[in-house]
């Protein structure tokens, strides 16, 4: 099988044929792959956001589609032929051992879950059964953007109705998130990119507000004229930007909950007043929205099938596997809402 295997840090990803082990160990799971989605956490582990990298090399990716193909001893959530998610969250059945794949020779790590490779080895807790009538192009979204997104305003940020929420970034993450709040009946919801289309895109799937951060000096005067000068009661940020996340606590009330859901590169430390925090005001790092896969991923799939809840228009650009260095950075230019992957 084709798989994008990271080798070095900072550099593009190698292209290239990989055997599958042999056999199924407890508890993995083989899925064919149909699409992958690219997310913010590949990008990390390329530039090495975190810190040398001690598994190279080894394979990437943590939300898509695919078909089982095989299951490993001691599998009961699944059957071969069943639809699934692939989601890096943890969600019901067993957690196996990590695949090793063999690349002429060389050993190729992966973690539970990889999705830029043809076919994967996955743990059968990253895995959730879908409705084979459900198009696999948008599957890959429940695997982290709509988890991820729903769960930073349920559960992280607990929004409740008529609440004030702020969303810096609005790329596939953050615009999921727009949509989350006004699924809460938040208001109002203020989107803010560097972006003009993706501000358009966030009106459509719930902004009331939209400002462009780009060569803006009175961000903050903006967003208070319409939350009011005390701040907004929600301010997520979804860019990782130090800088941002300092303004995002800045405009958040004193009894507020500022929502980080971006990754800072290591050693870019943010600087805050933190006196706040020992009264009513929050500041918490979301992990995935402390999403629940097996329990979220239907009632998400059922809201879109009532049409109560919509993903057309969030996946933006799409590109084979082949072409997996140009879909990066295409992510990169943060032009873009989602990117897939197509597997042939």
């Amino acid at each position: 099988m084709k798989a994008a295997i990271l080798t070095e840090l900072k550099k593009p990803l190698v292209v290239a044929d990989i055997e599958l082990p042999k056999q199924l160990s407890f508890g993995q799971v083989l899925v064919k792959i149909h699409y992958s989605g690219i997310c913010g956490a590949q990008l990390n582990e390329i530039e090495g956001a975190k810190g040398p990298d001690k598994f190279l090399p080894h394979l990437l990716g943590h939300e898509g589609s695919g078909v089982v193909e095989a299951i490993g001893p001691g599998v009961k959530t699944l059957s071969v032929g069943d639809h699934v998610v692939l989601h890096w969250r943890p969600g019901r059945g067993l957690q196996s051992e990590t695949p090793i794949y063999d690349w002429q020779g060389q050993k190729v790590n992966a973690g539970w879950v990889t999705t830029f490779n043809e076919k994967a080895i996955v743990s059968e807790n990253r895995l959730t059964v879908i409705p084979k009538d459900f198009g696999m192009r948008l599957a890959p979204l429940f695997g982290c953007a709509v988890t991820t997104a729903m769960g930073v305003i349920n559960n992280d940020a607990q929004v409740k109705i008529g609440q004030s929420v702020v969303v810096f970034g609005v790329g596939g993450v953050g615009l999921n998130i727009v949509q989350a709040a006004s699924l809460v009946s938040a208001n109002p919801i203020v989107a803010i990119d560097l972006i003009d289309e993706k501000l358009t895109m966030a009106r459509k799937f719930g902004a009331t507000h939209a400002i462009n951060a780009k060569n803006n000096q009175a961000i903050a005067e903006q967003v208070r004229a319409i939350v009011g000068k005390n701040g907004a009661d929600v301010v997520i940020d979804t860019t990782g930007s130090a800088r941002v996340i300092e303004s995002a606590y800045e405009l958040t009330h004193a009894d507020g909950r500022t929502i980080l859901v971006g990754v800072p590169r290591k050693g870019d430390n943010i600087s805050i007043y933190s006196l706040p925090l020992h009264f009513k005001k929050i500041l918490k790092g979301s992990h995935g929205g402390s999403s629940e896969p097996h329990l979220d991923i239907p009632r998400y799939i059922a809201l879109c099938q009532s049409g109560k809840m919509s993903l057309e228009g969030l996946i933006t650009d799409e590109f084979p596997l082949e072409e997996i260095n140009v879909a990066l950075d295409r992510v990169r230019s943060g032009q873009s809402g989602r990117v897939i992957i197509k597997m042939k």
